[in-house]
């Protein structure tokens, strides 16, 4: 369908626009109903508008996992802002915060750490940065609150990093996968990670 120049695809919104649809697609009817046709529709443009912006589906489910992990790289950024409380208070918020990201929009963390992306396709090399940079990240954040006392300077950040890393993955997913159904519970088993992970 041909957009006129009053059209906000015109002032470089149809990439975005194109993100938000397919974001609720997959939310709203999973990742199998994802298709370029249903979302050139859905959005009301050609095929052929779609493919400048993304080659392929691939493409595509790469740039909307890459936002997942922008949004992780904000929440890193908030956990560390030195105006944001105590060592201890940040590494809370950010236990928190992760939980709490990966949990409201259940769909896109699933396809962040899916096999669709890091072994049925090739992640884009983008992707591929931006999901690096995440890690390197949560390492620069272990090695700092390692120095200020309120993790343990015995591990090696590395595996203390992963360590961190999977264990609130662990949480999200169970609570995702509808292991642990009790919407409630989830700030108690957080609160108990938090205990467990910081020095007494």
């Amino acid at each position: 369908m041909h957009k006129d120049s009053s059209s906000p695809y015109h002032h470089g919104d149809l990439r975005r626009s194109l993100l938000d649809a397919a974001r609720i697609m997959i939310r709203e009817e999973g990742m199998e109903a994802l298709s370029l046709r249903k979302l050139a529709a859905a959005v009301g443009v050609s095929r052929t508008a779609l493919y400048h912006h993304f080659e392929d589906k691939n493409d595509l489910v790469c740039a909307i996992v890459a936002e997942g992990f922008a949004g992780l790289h904000r929440l890193m950024d908030a956990a560390i802002a030195p105006d944001a409380g105590t060592p201890r208070e940040r590494f809370a918020a950010f236990v928190h915060g992760y939980v709490q990201l990966a949990t409201q929009d259940a769909e896109l963390y699933d396809l962040m750490f899916s096999r669709t992306i890091w072994k049925q396709h090739a992640p884009t090399e983008a992707l591929r940065v931006t999901a690096r940079d995440c890690f390197r990240r949560l390492r620069a954040m272990v090695r700092q609150w390692q120095s200020e006392g309120i993790m343990s300077a015995r591990f090696d950040p590395k595996r203390l990093s992963q360590v961190t890393w999977s264990t609130l993955h662990g949480l999200s997913r169970l609570q995702n996968d509808g292991v642990y159904k009790d919407q409630s519970g989830l700030r108690a088993m957080c609160d108990c990670a938090i205990q467990v992970l910081l020095t007494p």
